[in-house]
């Protein structure tokens, strides 16, 4: 049915569109391995529905879900992968199906793909983006990954009569992968019993949602608002570029998606503050402070002049170490600031809370992945914080 506006559920984030197609940065070196479980999300997208308010929804709830998980002690390694799926423009012989971003720990272009989402009609085939998803992915092998998918969408969930829901249930429970549905419309619909044994054939988890409810949900300003992001405009000074013109377009990325969350609201920047906060944000493979706290084996010698920032450049070899070393002072100060202030925020919130009238409207995008994500992260041993 193929007229719908295109945009089901991101989560965790999100994705781009055919008409937007401008290549990711290259990749740099890998950045080094952390202590935590791996955790590998795969958002699946229907880009052909009446969905416009599930984009925002993303747009607006991203960073809250990315900030649940920043609570995990010790923090894990965090990877998202966006499809999208149903858009006219993709590949027939592909089932209107396409990756949109591989499994990264880049949270910024993540939020860069959801920013530059667009719409329009397509078929819509819930069994051939989710097994490409399956198949195309490298999923962490670790015995104790946690692997999710989240397919959402609001049309018939059998539509492919090339690919069975089943067949592909079978390939999920094989390859570990919990697959989860989201079924954007009403929960006495008919369609959702496809969707809903879809997850239960996959051993997954399925949520029925209000797409718009993010957007008519409660804001509370709080009095530490203003000084967040006063202080996040402070730590992106404390970045210290290397890699070349890949550095540099990481780094305008950063940028351009704290410009994107200020458009969405003042909250979702104070989120994305608390998450560039957070262990989760890590910009090893272009920032210097990043990649020398994490990276003992590092050595800013072995950089050549070609791939130093103007500021190194200017500097003598054996300055550089200590001009990062005094960024990463810089930063670990204000982020002791900013966590005091996103304690106090809480509590603010907290307490604001529980003056609002109770809602009983349908669950949101937001409350749906971060419901179904708690759940299933205990059966890894998981657990997050409330």
């Amino acid at each position: 049915m193929r007229s719908r506006i295109f945009a089901a559920a991101i989560a965790v984030a999100v994705l781009i569109s055919p008409s937007i197609g401008r290549a990711a940065p290259a990749p740099a070196p890998a950045p080094a391995e952390v202590t935590g479980k791996h955790i590998d999300v795969a958002i699946c997208l229907d880009t052909s529905g009446s969905m416009n308010g599930l984009i925002e929804s993303a747009k607006l709830k991203l960073w809250t879900i990315v900030n649940d998980l920043a609570k995990i002690q010790p923090t894990p390694v965090l990877r998202v992968s966006v499809y999208q799926y149903g858009h006219d423009s993709l590949n027939a012989n592909d089932g209107w199906v396409r990756k949109e971003l591989d499994l990264t720990n880049d949270l910024d272009e993540v939020y860069k793909k959801l920013n530059a989402f667009r719409t329009g009609g397509g078929t819509e085939l819930v069994a051939r983006v989710t097994q490409s998803a399956l198949n195309d992915l490298k999923w962490s092998e670790d015995k104790d990954a946690l692997r999710l998918i989240f397919v959402c969408g609001n049309e018939p969930a059998d539509q492919d009569k090339q690919v069975t829901l089943a067949s592909v249930a079978e390939i999920a429970k094989k390859k570990g992968v919990f697959v989860n549905t989201i079924y954007c419309g009403r929960a006495a619909h008919p369609e959702s019993n496809l969707w809903k044994d879809f997850a239960t054939m996959a051993g997954g988890s399925y949520s029925n949602i209000d797409q718009n409810a993010a957007q008519t949900q409660v804001v509370i300003k709080t009095p530490q608002d203003e000084e967040l992001l006063k202080l996040s405009t402070q730590m992106n000074a404390t970045y210290v570029v290397y890699g070349g013109k890949n550095g540099d377009a990481r780094k305008e990325n950063q940028a351009a998606q704290d410009s994107n969350a200020a458009k969405a609201s003042p909250a979702v920047a104070i989120d994305r503050t608390v998450t560039k906060n957070s262990a989760l944000y890590r910009c090893d493979t272009w920032d210097l402070v990043d990649r020398m706290k994490n990276d003992a084996k590092f050595d800013i010698k072995s950089l050549k002049e070609e791939e130093l920032s103007d500021e190194l450049k200017k500097l003598k070899p054996e300055e550089r170490v200590e001009f990062v070393k005094k960024k990463a002072a810089e930063r670990d100060a204000l982020r002791k600031k900013i966590d005091d202030l996103t304690a106090k925020r809480a509590t603010y919130i907290q307490e604001e809370m529980k003056k609002q009238p109770k809602s009983e409207k349908d669950k949101s995008f937001d409350e749906a992945l971060r419901s179904t994500i708690r759940t299933q992260a205990a059966t890894k041993g998981i657990k997050i914080p409330e």
